[in-house]
């Protein structure tokens, strides 16, 4: 199970690598074509480290997602 876990992180982390190299895609744009969007991610993300008993809140995970503040990638980003 464990390479199983390793496998899932990985494809994980692309996925936010990915997302990160294409800020010119909105979060609106995701919901319409993809039926999810970063914020989304970031409340899966949060559901998750529940289910492992880690306390994250929703802000913490958005940064994780976004790679930082989300009203500073709101800022520099949202159009």
């Amino acid at each position: 199970m464990s390479n199983i876990n390793n496998i899932e992180a990985g494809a994980f982390r692309r996925l936010l690598e990915h997302l990160d190299s294409r800020k010119d895609v909105q979060n609106i744009e995701l919901m319409e074509l993809a039926g999810f969007c970063r914020n989304c991610l970031a409340k899966w993300y949060m559901a998750a480290a529940e289910e492992e008993g880690l306390d994250m809140d929703y802000d913490t995970a958005r940064e994780r997602v976004y790679g930082m503040p989300y009203e500073e990638w709101k800022a520099k980003h949202q159009k």
